[in-house]
C-alpha cells in the first residue's frame, strides 16, 4: 500500500503552481492528527460558546469548533469527528452546509450559517453517559497491519472502549480524553460527551462522489440533499471509478476478501486471504457495493484520518456515517455518480433558493449552560444479525443483513430518551434496503 503523506507536505510541495487561495486553504486545513496544541476545554465551554459575528473560526481547537462540528452533524452535513480543532473536513462541512443552503460556498463561518446552524441547538449539546459491561464486550488487544496476520483472527474488533465509545458518539478518541482526563474508561465509569445527531432514516436515490472536495452528497427522489459526508476517494495509484454506477447492496460487517490477483498488493501477501467482519476491518464495519467489480463506499478504522490517508479506489467515510448511508440506499436504485475533475456539485444538481435567515429565538427560559445524562446503552435484546450471502462476486465482501433500524442502534435509542425527541430524526418514506 502506498505510504500515505501529510496533508502540509502536499501543500508545500504543490504551493508554487497553485493559486494563493488554494495554497492557504491547503495548508490551514491540516488533519487533527497534525495538530497537537490542545486547549483546556469542558462541556459548559461547548455549551456556551457562541459566534462573534465577525470572522472565521479561531485557529487551533476551541470550543466554538466543537460546538459548530457538532451542530453540523445535527444538520446531516458531516463534520467527520468531532475534534474541536478547524481542519479541512470542517471547512467542507460548512462549504456542504451553504451549498444546501443556496448560500455562497466559502467554507467559512459567517452570521447567516451560524443563525441556521443554531436552529439545530434545540437539545444540550453535550451530556454524560455511564459506561456498561456490554460496553467492555469483544475487544480484542491489537490490529496488526499485515493481511495475513488479520486473517488468523477471530474479529477486527474495537481495541478499547475509549476507541468504541468515540465512535458511538462521533467523537476523535484523543478529544474523548481531553473532556474526560484521568479517565480510564471501565464499566461504572460515567464521563462526558458530546451529543450528535440522530441517524437520517429516509430514502436515497441518487449519490455524488466529489473527489477534488472530499465530500459524498446524497439525495432523495424529489432531489433535496439529505446528508453529505467527508470521503477519502481513491488515489493516484488506485483512482476511483468515473460515471455512473448503481447500488448492489448494502451491508453490515462484511467479511473482507483480499485477493491481490484482482485488487491491490499488500506488502508481501499474494494469496487469497479471507480477514474478518469488525469496525477496524480494511472496510470498516459497512460496504456499499457497485455495479462496478470490487468497488464500493466503505467505512474506515481511522475516522481522524479521512483527509490524510488514500484508499484502494474506493470511496472511504466515517465508520457511524457509512452505516447511515447504508440505511438510506436501495439496492437496483440508487444512483452513485462520480464527479470529473473540475465538475462542481452545483454543475449537476438543481438550484437551491437561499435559505432566509431564520426568525429571532423567543426569550429562553435560562441563561446558564446546561448538559444532559445520558442513559446507557440499552442491554443486548434484539436479535443478532444472521448471516446471509451476498448478490456479489467472491471477491468483494461476504456481509451480514443491515439490524432493524427499530432498536438496533443505541446511539439514537440513548438520544432519544435523553432529549425527549428533540433531536429530530428524517422520517423514513420507505421500509429500509437489506443485503439480498
Amino acid at each position: 500500500m502506498r505510504r500515505p503523506f501529510s496533508a502540509l507536505a502536499a501543500a508545500l510541495m504543490l504551493a508554487p503552481a497553485l493559486p494563493a487561495a488554494v495554497t492557504v486553504a491547503a495548508t490551514v486545513a491540516l488533519p487533527a492528527a497534525a495538530q497537537d496544541a490542545r486547549v483546556h476545554m469542558t462541556l459548559a465551554d461547548i455549551e456556551a460558546a457562541t459566534y462573534s459575528g465577525t470572522g472565521d473560526l479561531p485557529p487551533g481547537q476551541s470550543a466554538l469548533t466543537a460546538k459548530l462540528q457538532i451542530l453540523l452533524d445535527r444538520a446531516g452535513i458531516s463534520p467527520g469527528v468531532v475534534d474541536g480543532f478547524r481542519g479541512g473536513m470542517s471547512a467542507s462541512a460548512i462549504r456542504a452546509f451553504q451549498r444546501k443552503h443556496g448560500l455562497p460556498q466559502d467554507g467559512r463561518l459567517d452570521p447567516h450559517v451560524w443563525a441556521l446552524l443554531e436552529q439545530q441547538a434545540g437539545a444540550p449539546l453535550t451530556g454524560s453517559y455511564t459506561i456498561t459491561a456490554q460496553d467492555a464486550q469483544g475487544l480484542v488487544d491489537a490490529i496488526p497491519t499485515d493481511y495475513a496476520e488479520k486473517a488468523q483472527m477471530e474479529s477486527m474488533g474495537y481495541t478499547s472502549v475509549q476507541e468504541r465509545l468515540a465512535e458511538r458518539f462521533h467523537m476523535d478518541e484523543r478529544f474523548l480524553a481531553q473532556l474526560n482526563p484521568g479517565a480510564r474508561f471501565v464499566p461504572g465509569e460515567v464521563i462526558n460527551v458530546t451529543m450528535p445527531g440522530k441517524p437520517i432514516r429516509t430514502k436515497v436515490l441518487r449519490i455524488i462522489v466529489d473527489k477534488t472536495g472530499g465530500r459524498v452528497a446524497a439525495y432523495d427522489a424529489t432531489g433535496r440533499l439529505v446528508a453529505d459526508y467527508p470521503a477519502t476517494v481513491g488515489s493516484s495509484a488506485t483512482p476511483s471509478p468515473h460515471g455512473s454506477h448503481l447500488v448492489q447492496a448494502a451491508v453490515i460487517d462484511p467479511d473482507y476478501t483480499y485477493n491481490p490477483n484482482v485488487n491491490f498488493k499488500q506488502g508481501d501477501n499474494d494469496r487469497v486471504l479471507r480477514i474478518p467482519p469488525g469496525p477496524n476491518g480494511p472496510v470498516g464495519n459497512v460496504w456499499i457495493d457497485l455495479s462496478k467489480p470490487t468497488y464500493g463506499i466503505h467505512g474506515t478504522a481511522t475516522p481522524s484520518r479521512l483527509f490524510v490517508n488514500q484508499s484502494n479506489g474506493c470511496v472511504r467515510l466515517t465508520n457511524w456515517d457509512a452505516q447511515e448511508l447504508a440505511g438510506m440506499v436501495v439496492s437496483g436504485q440508487t444512483i452513485v455518480d462520480f464527479l470529473d475533475p473540475g465538475v462542481s456539485m452545483a454543475e449537476v444538481t438543481n438550484p437551491v433558493e437561499p435559505t432566509p435567515l431564520p426568525q429571532p429565538p423567543a426569550v429562553p427560559q435560562t441563561s446558564e449552560p446546561h448538559s444532559t445524562v445520558l442513559p446507557s446503552a440499552p442491554e443486548a435484546g434484539a436479535p443478532e444479525a444472521m448471516l446471509t450471502p451476498a448478490a456479489i462476486s467472491p471477491s468483494r465482501p461476504v456481509a451480514r443483513r443491515l439490524p432493524d433500524a427499530s432498536g438496533a442502534d443505541p446511539l439514537a435509542a440513548a438520544l432519544n430518551q435523553a432529549t425527549q425527541g428533540a433531536v429530530q430524526t428524517v422520517p423514513p418514506s420507505a421500509a429500509l434496503p437489506v443485503a439480498n
